[in-house]
């Protein structure tokens, strides 16, 4: 008797894992990384700056409205072990089951802090991969050569007779916990770098800071697989010797980029308050932050509402 109750409840047990799974994986043509989907849908997207990796902060930034959270780790500590604590209180089981797919509300996404040195970049890159993020901001990327390096370092090593072989991927293959923080079973087929794998849900992203990268833009941005730009105000302005990104000289550069941006279709991104988010948005400006840590507060409120109007969404 005890053997067959055993049984009884252990094929329910599977019978309501199915279930779960089957709603879990009813993707509804939903891709796994929001942010793609926004830009696959030329619709803008707004973020958070985020160097706080509390517990508290993560389940506040899950239900903000929000489509991304850019967590700094080249300003605050590079910590895996939090990142890893930070990622698990950002997952929203509710809204899961609520919307029928894997889809997080709020695409993390991290900066590492290495800026040079192939050995320090990839590993840092493997690590944040594996713990489970959908893309990098790699900083001060001031060549092709660097850029080239970059998507290389989020990638994996491609099968042979693959279309999109190159850039050969550098990441080491150990997903054990992005597979499970995803949640879906394909991850080695869905963790490479779109647009240059279509159906790849992650986005390797360069920052661009210097003069130099300003000069160098259109080879960086040709770069196959790379998935972003980033304009970093405040070190173009010191790396062109301003005291403040509203010098002329500065937004000149940051115009240049963005030019080149939108001639190659490529998403560009800039911090932005209440008082600049609809002008960026429409100047061209793909992804945007509207504040940092704090939460959502007035301020970052009231810019991810502009952004939003202005955006059409």
């Amino acid at each position: 008797m005890k053997t067959t109750i055993t049984k009884l409840f252990i094929n329910l047990g599977i019978a309501s894992l199915l279930s779960l799974s089957s709603i879990a994986f009813a993707q509804d043509g939903s891709r796994v990384n929001k942010l793609i989907e926004l830009f696959e849908n030329d619709k803008p997207a707004f973020g958070i700056l985020s160097f706080d990796y509390s517990l508290n902060n993560a389940r506040s930034m899950a239900t903000s409205g929000l489509d991304f959270v850019f967590i700094d780790m080249e300003h605050a500590p590079f910590d895996i072990e939090r990142l890893r604590l930070f990622l698990l209180g950002m997952t929203n089981k509710r809204s899961i089951l609520a919307k029928g797919n894997l889809q997080p509300d709020v695409v993390p996404l991290v900066r590492i802090p290495a800026a040079a040195g192939a050995e320090e970049l990839i590993a840092q890159a493997k690590q944040v991969l594996d713990v489970g993020v959908y893309g990098i901001f790699f900083p001060a990327i001031n060549t092709r050569e660097q850029a080239e390096l970059a998507v290389r370092a989020t990638r994996y090593p491609q099968y042979n007779g693959a279309d999109d072989y190159e850039p050969q991927g550098l990441r080491g293959r150990n997903p054990s916990n992005a597979t499970w923080y995803w949640g879906i079973r394909d991850y080695h087929a869905k963790a490479d770098v779109w647009p240059l794998d279509p159906q790849g849900e992650l986005l390797a992203m360069m920052f661009i800071e210097s003069a130099e990268g300003v000069e160098n833009i259109d080879e960086i941005i040709s770069v196959p697989g790379l998935g972003g730009i980033f304009i970093g105000p405040s070190d173009l302005s010191g790396s062109m010797g301003y005291a403040s990104p509203a010098a002329p000289e500065v937004e000149a550069a940051i115009q240049t980029v963005l030019s080149s941006c939108l001639a190659h279709d490529v998403p560009c991104a800039i911090t932005t308050s209440q008082g600049s988010v609809e002008q960026r948005i429409e100047e061209g400006f793909r992804f945007v932050t509207v504040g940092a840590d704090g939460g959502l507060n007035t301020g970052a409120a009231n810019a991810l509402r502009l952004g939003r109007e202005a955006g059409g969404r």
